[in-house]
């Protein structure tokens, strides 16, 4: 998804569910959200449009783990520290380190 595509997607959204709440969803304050939309953000958007495509693009990857997942839960997993909590979780933190989608 091009950056337009995911600006018009952000605006759809902000649309549908409020500043507040997409804010809150893409884990980003209102106010960043409400620069980027009138052209006011200092700071690169490439972060936030990218976790607005992870979030609202509807995408999903193919996990050597877990299948077929959204790509918001593959960022969510990918962001967790390493822990020996249990076997799916060293798994996972092992084939988040070589993902495509680990940048």
């Amino acid at each position: 998804m091009t950056a337009p595509d995911a600006m018009n997607l952000l605006r759809q959204k902000v649309t549908e569910l409020g500043q507040a709440e997409v804010a809150r969803r893409l884990d980003v304050s209102a106010a960043a959200i409400s620069q980027l939309l009138s052209g006011k953000y200092q700071a690169s958007p490439d972060n936030i449009l990218r976790r607005v495509v992870e979030v609202f693009g509807g995408l999903s990857v193919d996990c050597p783990v877990l299948g077929e997942i959204p790509l918001a839960q593959c960022s969510d997993e990918r962001k967790k520290p390493f822990t020996t909590a249990n076997h799916q979780a060293v798994a996972l933190w092992r084939a988040c380190q070589g993902c495509q989608q680990n940048r």
